[in-house]
């Protein structure tokens, strides 16, 4: 691969900030990050931010095919030029915000669960990964590089610092796994820390079904609302509304302590808190 430094110069363009662009600059890395994505000649990837191409070209000599969305129009020419140089033509090119992108449709015109891959800037990686969730029906796995803290935040079980709404929601209906780290150092410009490029693979249906999925993301929401509180006190307190003694039933017959604190609750036991809110008016 070129480096990042001698493309950007040579084609007069500069990383922008506002969009998080932090490029891969080490091909082994990349190369490694696509080893893991486990790709096969049947494969359709759907690559985020593809930037310059480092993951683009050895996914692509991998896969059936990849759908390579960027938003900056700047990038797409150059990556063009580096496609062609490589005599890759299986890449298709979109100009497109992948928070607007309708992954169902495109998986409906690829016609099979697409492989989402990518470098994921910290500022819309939380909505990419709930996206991924709603559209999990399309989605075979993904294997994303982002900062360390935020991977970690994923990965997170009960009890941990770093487990929140985010690490339910995704292990509700997925499992995720740390595959590799990579140094700020590897990343032109570089980033102010490091990345961590996990593994996510979704199960269909969740191995604890929710009566009510859209009502469990909402008591998920509520829990980790007020975390430093009780749970009786966070969901009393949230848009669920219920008040206390309510929600002290619902704990008690979901066999939770009403005391306990929501980072302590495994997914297991958030999916019987909302079925017991689901039913509620039944019992």
């Amino acid at each position: 691969m070129t480096a990042p430094r001698t493309l950007l110069t040579a084609w007069n363009i500069q990383a922008k900030k506002q969009l998080g662009q932090n490029f891969l600059s080490d091909a082994n890395v990349a190369r490694r990050i696509v080893e893991h994505a486990q790709l096969t000649d049947d494969d359709v990837v759907l690559e985020i931010g593809a930037g310059l191409g480092a993951i683009t070209l050895p996914a692509a000599k991998a896969a059936h095919q990849l759908i390579a969305v960027d938003k900056d129009r700047q990038l797409i020419g150059l990556l063009r030029a580096e496609l062609l140089a490589a005599g890759i033509n299986n890449v298709e090119i979109r100009e497109a915000d992948i928070l607007r992108l309708d992954i169902n449709t495109l998986a409906g015109q690829v016609d099979r669960p697409l492989v989402v891959m990518g470098n994921l800037p910290y500022n819309i990686s939380s909505q990419v990964i709930v996206k991924l969730i709603h559209a999990r029906q399309y989605v075979d796995r993904a294997v994303l590089m982002l900062q360390k803290e935020m991977a970690q935040r994923i990965c997170a079980g009960p009890g941990s610092k770093t487990y929140g709404r985010l690490s339910v929601m995704l292990q509700y209906c997925a499992t995720a796994r740390e595959l590799m780290q990579v140094k700020a150092a590897q990343f032109f410009p570089a980033p102010k820390v490091d990345s961590t490029v996990i593994g996510i693979r979704f199960s269909d249906p969740p191995p604890f079904p929710a009566i009510d999925e859209a009502l469990l993301f909402r008591v998920i929401k509520a829990a980790f609302g007020k975390r430093r509180k009780t749970l009786r006190n966070a969901l009393s307190q949230s848009d669920l509304q219920l008040d206390p003694a309510t929600c002290e039933m619902l704990l008690t017959q979901a066999e939770i302590d009403p005391t306990r604190r929501a980072e302590t609750l495994s997914v297991a036991e958030f999916v019987r808190l909302s079925n017991a809110v689901a039913t509620k008016d039944n019992s």
